[in-house]
């Protein structure tokens, strides 16, 4: 069982800056490819990241890239995701996963957190 507890949302305003953060409990948190995902108001859940088990790879959704960093730390169970140049668009819930295959596919993750939200004004 892994349980995962994001943190580090809130508001900030467009051209800023947050780093998430996704910390597990499981002692099988470093066996996990993990990703972030958001989900906006009256839109379904859409990619926003992936990194593999070892961090060696990692993938990010088309319209973040350049803007988005994910990076996990092994030794702190944790997963992060910096996010720059943040644009109201990207006001949303963000959640991270946990699961056995890397994946941009929601339905390629077992585990998921609770979710945290990032608002971002004009």
């Amino acid at each position: 069982q892994v349980q995962l507890v994001e943190s580090g949302g809130g508001l900030v305003q467009a051209g800023g800056s947050l780093r998430l953060s996704c910390a597990s409990s499981g002692r099988t948190f470093s066996t996990y490819a993990m990703g972030w995902f958001r989900q906006a108001p009256g839109k379904e859940r859409e990619f926003v990241a992936a990194i593999s088990w070892s961090g060696g790879s990692t993938d990010y959704a088309d319209s973040l890239k350049g803007r988005v960093t994910i990076s996990r730390d092994k030794f702190k169970n944790t997963v992060y995701l910096q996010m720059n140049s943040l644009k109201p668009e990207d006001t949303a819930v963000y959640y991270c996963a946990a699961g056995l295959a890397y994946s941009t596919w929601p339905g390629g993750y077992r585990y998921w957190g609770q979710g945290t939200q990032v608002t971002v004004s004009s």
